[in-house]
């Protein structure tokens, strides 16, 4: 865990300083989250302590403080998202200095711990922050455009001029995807509300499906890629929309092999994946932002003790783009 003191200490932050953190003693609703102080954490061997400026608030983190998912039982302090600058680094750490900038994600799952002041983790969970966006722009990135893109990139490979499918495009994943297969030269094309159109165009989006009134699996076909973020019955049926040899590429693993065995059956691949804290694609992400290809919505800012109101508005499922909690 990511808020927890290392047991070899190599820095010179006293393990008795403290800090802020949202903790939760129990597993439910937003109102089990509350601002406590934390013992400050210490980096280990190739760790850097971040002070944290900003730190995104994502659907796996509301889900996480609801069933406790992979963290299991409380108390856990959330958050795997952080913008923020080296305070001090660890033995071997030879990337980072005190006083650099940096983004990135926490390892996931079992290194939740962002939503606090302050932050270990290993150095090459992170990267050093573009200088084009702020810390609240920054924050708001790693876990979403990590997903989507190891999913688009790593594990689909989209080409120029490959069609790509993706639902929830106007989510926190689905426009940073939209931004992310545009670069890798896709034809776009996303489900999301009528009122969201015009967002997404600007993204660069060729074309969009109303879920609401439309049945995607009905209006489009011969697809390369689709990119699920939604799971349930969206999975089969947009199956049937990918051309032989296509994949879909599903962020919401569920441990069975019944994605795997449908798609066999199509002719197609279908495959889940959880995101993977990743140096090199951190890299690539912050390059995008740099050069003004990738750029995060933010759908509502919060400071640290008001995380429940970001958790609540998470839940609607209504917002576009991403949260954030601003730390400092």
């Amino acid at each position: 865990m990511s808020t927890t003191e290392s047991t070899a200490p190599t820095s010179s932050v006293s393990p008795a300083a403290t800090m802020r953190a949202v903790s939760q003693d129990v597993l439910g609703g937003p109102e089990v989250l509350r601002e406590v102080v934390r013992e400050r954490p210490v980096p280990g061997v190739s760790q850097i302590l971040v002070r944290v400026h900003a730190a995104g608030v994502n659907p796996t983190d509301w889900k996480h403080r609801e069933a406790g998912v992979f963290l299991g039982q409380p108390p856990f302090v959330l958050g795997w998202d952080v913008s923020g600058v080296v305070e001090a680094t660890g033995v071997g750490v030879t990337l980072f200095k005190p006083g650099d900038e940096v983004f990135g994600m926490l390892p996931y799952p079992h290194g939740a711990g962002s939503h606090a002041e302050y932050v270990t983790a290993p150095a090459r969970a992170f990267a050093h922050k573009p200088s084009q966006v702020d810390h609240v722009q920054a924050g708001a990135v790693p876990l979403a455009a990590l997903t989507a893109w190891q999913a688009l990139v790593d594990t689909a490979q989209v080409r120029p001029g490959q069609r790509v499918l993706i639902h929830a495009a106007a989510g926190g994943v689905g426009h940073l995807a939209v931004q992310i297969a545009k670069a890798r030269g896709a034809y776009v094309i996303g489900t999301a509300s009528a009122a969201k159109h015009d967002f997404l165009r600007g993204l660069g989006a060729d074309e969009l499906i109303d879920y609401r009134t439309t049945d995607f699996a009905e209006a489009v076909g011969d697809l390369d890629v689709v990119l699920d973020t939604i799971g349930g019955d969206y999975r089969g049926r947009s199956l049937r929309t990918l051309r032989p040899g296509g994949v879909l590429v599903s962020i919401l693993p569920t441990g069975t092999s019944e994605l795997a065995e449908e798609a066999e059956r199509l002719g197609v691949r279908g495959v889940e994946m959880a995101v993977e804290s990743d140096h090199a694609a951190m890299n690539a992400i912050a390059g995008l932002i740099a050069t003004g290809e990738l750029r995060a919505t933010i759908a509502g800012a919060f400071p640290l003790a008001e995380a429940a109101k970001a958790h609540e508005l998470g839940e609607t499922g209504r917002t576009t783009g991403k949260l954030v909690l601003v730390v400092r």
